[in-house]
């Protein structure tokens, strides 16, 4: 795999790549608690995203790391299996899949997926980042950081959490929270516009540092916040604390049949999410570059080997982080190497320092990349477009928004499945009729499209159906390169009974 790395954009890429590095950290070890692995699984998983799939990975914006829709599956698979080290095997095994997926080019599925609901599972993402950020914006520890599934593992929802967190204001968060909001909007529409150095230095630092002199002066005060109020990263004060913090797979059990199954579960959901990603972020992509989707396999699969050979947990190409690199201004994929490597440094060096950040000043700036991917226009755009296109985006974003994001993606593209179905059946292109008088005879010459599926038996059963008596048809299929066995069935069965309504069957070109 080519590692096509260039500096040429570092202004850009190395503020955004903090600011990803900021939104990355707690996310980490949010899905590491919501997962039941060790938080240091979380770091591990989000330094492999960030080096390993970054230099492997052909996408310029995406960014990789442990991702929460995992955090369910990753919970079960440790209880069934029993261990953490023989679930690690499982992630070794899983990236093996996945790289086996790439060289089968399996990333042809990325395609499949329609505008109209990879707009619905942005705009629902921004709107679950909203709703989610809230009680953290208040005060209130709602549940791990990057929670996207309806009921929450507190035992709370989305909206009770926020009902909850109301009851619950905390107001030296509400203050931090509500001046890193104010201060990320007048940096982005006033200040960025005005002056190149608001460009290189983006915002969300700024809040972050500050959120960090805030918990200093309050701790001064002695009305210092709640530990479950700020980061809380693993302090690594020595090589020995690093090395104990890390575990390593266990190999005796690898081809048993539940670490076989583990794994292939975690390639097939680890893959979909990574390739919803791929389109999402390339949809988002100001320069609209197209991510080569088999290589992504591949480089996922060799961030799992990584990360599950490290003791980390499995990794994806994940939306919240991409999309943050892409709203503060990240134009290569050094960003997201870069941010691996802060996550690095962080663990390594200033641990310290960094549990002093607010979870408060995080979820402002996560609020506001929740906003970029929902704003009202989007609404707006897709019901112009039609009904076919808004039925979908509007249910993908409810269902995400009541269940989880795959959820929300297959309740989208059943009701594209059900318009695509719809015209099938409606289209005329599938076939053309003209009605001809031969010796007082009514003629219909009936011409096949190209390609004629198993879709378009209902359209053709009806017409068929619709001849009048004492008549003739011609079934033309000189143009069709393929035929569906379903149709061929249709027509032998309709030659076989025309006779009782006195029509004449005649086929042109059909091959049995």
């Amino acid at each position: 795999m080519k590692m096509d790395l260039s500096f040429k954009h570092i202004k850009q890429d190395l503020p955004a790549s903090i600011v990803v590095f900021f939104v990355a950290l707690p996310l980490c070890l949010g899905i590491a608690l919501a997962s039941g692995a060790p938080l240091f699984s979380g770091i591990i998983a989000g330094i492999v995203g960030g080096i390993v799939v970054g230099m492997a990975s052909g996408s310029r914006l995406g960014v990789s790391g442990p991702a929460a829709g995992l955090a369910v599956i990753v919970f079960d698979a440790i209880a069934t299996l029993g261990s953490w080290e023989l679930f690690l095997c499982a992630v070794v095994l899983a990236g093996v899949f996945q790289i086996a997926l790439g060289y089968l080019r399996a990333g042809f599925v990325a395609y499949f997926f329609p505008t109209s609901v990879i707009t619905g599972m942005l705009t629902g993402i921004g709107l679950l980042i909203i709703l989610k950020q809230l009680p953290y914006l208040l005060g209130w520890h709602a549940d791990f950081l990057g929670e996207q599934a309806f009921q929450q593992f507190n035992g709370e929802n989305t909206f009770s959490a926020i009902t909850h967190a109301i009851s619950q204001i905390s107001l030296p968060a509400l203050l931090i929270s509500a001046f890193s909001l104010a201060l990320l909007v007048v940096w982005d529409k006033y200040l960025t516009p005005k002056h190149k150095i608001f460009q290189l230095i983006q915002g969300p630092i700024v809040v972050v540092l500050l959120g960090i002199v805030f918990t200093v002066i309050l701790n001064q005060a002695s009305a210092p916040l709640s530990v479950d109020q700020l980061v809380s990263l693993p302090v690594i004060s020595s090589f020995t604390d690093l090395t104990n913090e890390m575990a390593f797979p266990a190999f005796e059990q690898m081809f048993s049949l539940d670490v076989l199954t583990v794994a292939a579960v975690m390639a097939i959901v680890a893959s979909i999410e990574t390739l919803l990603s791929v389109e999402a972020t390339d949809k988002l992509d100001p320069q609209r570059n197209t991510t080569p989707t088999n290589r992504e396999l591949k480089a996922q699969g060799l961030g799992n080997i990584f990360s599950g050979l490290l003791g980390g947990l499995p990794v994806t190409q994940v939306i919240v982080r991409s999309s943050a690199n892409i709203a503060f201004g990240a134009r290569s994929k050094l960003s997201a190497i870069m941010h691996g490597f802060f996550l690095l440094i962080a663990v390594v060096a200033i641990g310290g320092l960094l549990n002093l950040i607010p979870l408060a000043s995080l979820a402002a700036v996560l609020i506001i990349v929740g906003y970029k991917l929902a704003k009202p226009a989007t609404f707006s755009v897709m019901y112009r477009a039609g009904w076919e296109q808004f039925l979908p985006f509007m249910a993908t974003i409810i269902v995400m928004l009541v269940t989880d994001l795959l959820s929300g993606v297959i309740a989208g593209l059943a009701v594209s499945v059900f318009f695509t179905l719809k015209h099938s059946y409606k289209n005329s292109f599938h076939f053309r009729d003209t009605v001809e008088n031969q010796n007082d005879l009514e003629t219909h010459h009936i011409v096949l499209a190209e390609e004629v599926s198993f879709f378009n038996k209902p359209s053709i059963l009806k017409k068929l159906n619709s001849l009048p008596e004492n008549s003739k048809v011609i079934l033309d299929f000189t143009n069709s390169k393929s035929v569906a066995f379903d149709v061929i069935e249709l027509v032998k069965d309709f030659s076989a009974k025309a006779h009782h309504r006195n029509i004449s069957v005649e086929t042109v070109a059909l091959k049995h």
